[in-house]
């Protein structure tokens, strides 16, 4: 009987530690608090306004599910800026394409050794798609793919 209780509670550990691991991995690294989110600084928030020269799938670090990134051409230079994991983009009712103008308001970030925007809010004519609240937490925290 004894040993029997501590298979089970064996059993019962590993199940814990899956499932803890399971939904680490949900957010596929794009989730508040990890590496990646943690790199959001809403010290170096700016805005910026340009025109959008391409729009790609990158996966920001190892590990990490894809996720959407647009250059935008400014007046002072052309920059990488980070939508959010291609999942929730590609849910969202609100595109970005090559030759929109679009305003962004991001976290400046240095990626791969450039400078990069981790966007918060992009704006789009009429329309706004929000990403981060102010603090950097991502809108899609919490929020189910379909």
């Amino acid at each position: 009987m004894k040993k029997i209780l501590t298979v089970m509670a064996v059993v019962a550990l590993l199940s814990l530690f899956t499932l803890a691991d399971t939904l680490a991995q949900r957010g596929g690294g794009w989730g508040a608090g990890t590496p990646y989110s943690r790199m959001y600084n809403p010290q170096t928030v700016e805005n910026i306004s340009g025109e959008v020269v391409s729009v790609d799938k990158i996966t920001p670090m190892k590990g990490m599910h894809s996720g959407i990134h647009a250059m935008v051409k400014t007046e002072k230079e052309t920059i990488s800026v980070h939508l959010g994991p291609d999942w929730y983009i590609e849910n969202q009712d609100f595109g970005i394409e090559p030759k929109d103008k679009i305003d962004v308001k991001g976290s400046r970030i240095t990626y791969e050794g450039k400078p990069a925007l981790i966007a918060a809010e992009v704006k789009k004519g009429d329309q706004v798609l929000t990403l981060r609240d102010a603090s950097g937490v991502p809108a899609w925290s919490g929020w189910r793919r379909k």
